[in-house]
């Protein structure tokens, strides 16, 4: 595969959201504005019992924010709105009335991170390491943070941050809380998410929408905080330490 694209695709009551970016599926900001578009739609479909969010090939889960748009951001505005598109997915996955899972079979990176933690229930393979390298190019995990925070705890988020050349096991992560299992495989880690997908799909949906209200209880105030956080980000990422990072990447 060689061209990027989100799509929608629903089987048996299951809505598959997928993303694929080559080569490690960085979300640019269009990417970003078609996930939180596609979700907002399947949450609102009638024929979709469960979401799962996934993305292409069989290398990176997500490797975060697309690092040639981070280099083309000239004004705060640009910047903000930038990481706006994460927030949104975020949001997205948030406000959801439908159960979501995280199919992760590989690293996760900064943004990528967010999104897995958004979900309500994320697997994930051996293979998914994961990393919040933000603090090496000058920024930091400010959009994700809320979510990634409210799974795994401030002393792990802390961690995460702060080790910021660092990958994390995938068993790490488990340990945590990110994760709900780990399989060695990505036929495992397929078998299980349909399994589990069409067992949810087969539940009382309006317990199922109960059950996401509760487990999101408190959160009510995250379109406002993550536009905040993401002007932080907005801000940081026109620094001459980050300008001068993003280079050598």
């Amino acid at each position: 595969m060689s061209t990027s694209y989100v799509r929608l695709n629903v089987k048996d009551k299951v809505g598959y959201i997928e993303f694929y970016n080559p080569p490690h599926n960085g979300l640019p900001a269009s990417m970003l504005a078609s996930l939180t578009d596609l979700i907002t739609k399947a949450g609102l479909d009638p024929s979709i019992a469960v979401l799962v969010l996934k993305s292409g090939g069989n290398g990176t889960f997500c490797a975060g924010a697309s690092f040639e748009e981070l280099n083309a951001i000239s004004n705060t505005d640009q910047g903000t709105t930038f990481f706006e598109g994460f927030a949104n997915v975020i949001n997205a996955l948030r406000r959801c009335p439908k159960i979501t899972i995280g199919r992760v079979q590989g690293k996760a990176v900064g943004g990528g991170i967010g999104l897995a933690a958004a979900t309500d229930y994320c697997v994930a393979t051996r293979y998914s390491e994961i990393k919040l390298s933000e603090l090496t190019i000058g920024i930091g995990p400010f959009v994700i943070e809320p979510a990634l925070t409210r799974k795994i705890g401030v002393s792990a988020m802390s961690q995460l941050s702060i080790e910021a050349t660092n990958f994390f096991s995938a068993e790490w992560a488990q340990q945590k809380g990110l994760y709900a299992n780990v399989y060695s495989s990505v036929e495992d880690l397929d078998r299980q998410v349909k399994l589990l997908a069409e067992q949810l799909s087969s539940y009382n949906l309006e317990a199922l929408s109960r059950l996401k209200e509760t487990l999101w209880e408190g959160t009510s105030d995250w379109d406002e905080l993550l536009k905040k956080r993401a002007a932080i980000s907005g801000r940081l990422v026109l620094s001459d330490f980050t300008k001068k990072q993003l280079k050598n990447y």
